[in-house]
């Protein structure tokens, strides 16, 4: 089950770089992150990360859908991860 948190941190390290890259982009007026791709990277246990990059960047703070869901996600990976861990 150790493996559960070195996913969780590869995966939160991507989400959280994708959602940096789409600020980055949005501020260039150029090609974007689709909001399909975010979520789901955020879904394949890269919440924590995303939640994180959301704030960093401030990005995508307004939309309700990721201010909320994206904290929700991450707390509820997080409380997977550590069930995990403990057994």
């Amino acid at each position: 089950m150790r493996y559960s948190f070195w996913i969780t941190a590869a995966m939160s390290l991507i989400a959280f770089c994708a959602m940096g890259y789409d600020k980055a982009q949005a501020k260039r007026h150029a090609w974007r992150v689709p909001e399909r791709t975010l979520f789901l990277l955020a879904a394949l246990l890269g919440a924590p990360g995303g939640t994180l990059g959301m704030w960093a960047f401030r990005h995508k703070t307004r939309h309700w859908y990721f201010a909320l869901g994206f904290p929700l996600l991450a707390l509820a990976q997080i409380v997977l991860l550590v069930w995990l861990m403990r057994g």
